[in-house]
């Protein structure tokens, strides 16, 4: 069998450098692609080992070296923590990325029955690989900036109704600006059990102009943003975002 040696490095470096600016991408370092690939460079080497008589833990020590070694190369290095975030998110991207692409090779290139698994043809060509990774990554990358998005504006509440303090999963949305008298208004999918003095609030939404039952609530504390006094609870049945019991009021975080 003839082996392209230039072949191989080309294909590793490619991938040794999507897999890097992914990372870069995710975390937000601040290096240049020359950097990047430079890292890339070095552990497109590692294809190099296969020509020496070599046992597989030594396999795994040299890549996990050479790993090390692009990570200092294209992030640089300035604490522990620095370091093994941007290791950890490269083994993690090579990971999803490797997974996929096995996946990938088992649905088109064997049969099963059961968990018995037949080759059934030639494996996944490389330039369709060379094609479909950037943009698994490309998917991965804009899944992960939602994610952090999202989560971003996920906080701890306590409620403070009288004697009572109720913990809450709040949700900062900067789309509620609702207020009423003057106060910030806050708007729950917990039913309404306290004996404090009951408001109706207007609001517009879709479908028109509605009412609010709110409740006043002696304390707001939002974990991470402060604390907030005479604040206005209200009860809406029809408010559901996936693991959130209080909508809070876009102006608590200015």
């Amino acid at each position: 069998m003839i082996v392209y040696v230039d072949g191989l490095l080309f294909l590793n470096f490619f991938f040794d450098f999507l897999l890097l600016l992914t990372t870069s991408i995710i975390l937000k370092r601040n290096v240049t692609i020359f950097r990047v690939m430079l890292g890339a460079f070095f552990g497109s080497l590692s294809i190099l080992v296969l020509f020496f008589q070599i046992n597989s833990f030594e396999l795994f020590l040299i890549k996990l070296y050479l790993g090390f070694l692009m990570c200092i190369i294209s992030f640089g290095y300035k604490n522990i923590k620095y370091f093994l975030t941007s290791m950890g998110t490269f083994y993690l991207v090579s990971i999803i990325l490797g997974g996929f692409l096995y996946y990938l090779n088992l649905e088109f290139s064997y049969k099963h029955e059961g968990l018995i698994f037949y080759n059934k043809g030639p494996s996944i060509n490389i330039v369709f690989l060379c094609i479909i990774s950037p943009i698994i990554l490309y998917l991965y990358i804009r899944q992960v900036k939602n994610y952090k998005s999202k989560v971003s504006n996920f906080y701890k509440v306590n409620l403070y109704i009288g004697r009572k303090v109720i913990s809450l999963n709040g949700y900062l949305d900067s789309g509620n600006t609702l207020s009423f008298k003057g106060r910030m208004v806050i708007i729950t999918n917990i039913k309404n059990i306290f004996k404090n003095k009951k408001y109706l609030v207007s609001y517009t939404s879709i479908s028109g102009v509605n009412l609010l039952e709110c409740i006043k609530v002696r304390k707001v504390e939002v974990i991470g943003i402060g604390e907030f006094e005479n604040i206005f609870l209200g009860f809406s049945k029809s408010m559901n975002i996936c693991g959130v019991d209080v909508l809070l009021n876009g102006n608590m975080e200015g």
